[in-house]
């Protein structure tokens, strides 16, 4: 599922490989059409856990790019 907290957001929730991926395209895919538009950043993929990321153009990206990271640790 993609919820849209804004034209820069996008959150993703999901409990299956196929999905988070698919999903995850799709999100890109919005996001790098509205980083476009500006051409001034880039897009920031962010895994919460598992099953939750969010999607965003970011300032903290340079134009063209995309970034990936991880809010938490993964447990030991």
């Amino acid at each position: 599922m993609i919820k849209h907290h804004s034209d820069l957001v996008l959150e993703i929730t999901a409990h299956d490989p196929d999905t988070i991926e698919n999903d995850l395209n799709t999100a890109e895919a919005i996001a790098r059409a509205r980083a476009m538009q500006d051409r001034r950043h880039g897009i920031l993929v962010t895994r919460h856990d598992c099953t939750s990321y969010t999607v965003a153009v970011s300032r903290d990206v340079p134009y063209g790019e995309t970034h990936e990271r991880r809010d938490k640790p993964d447990p030991a």
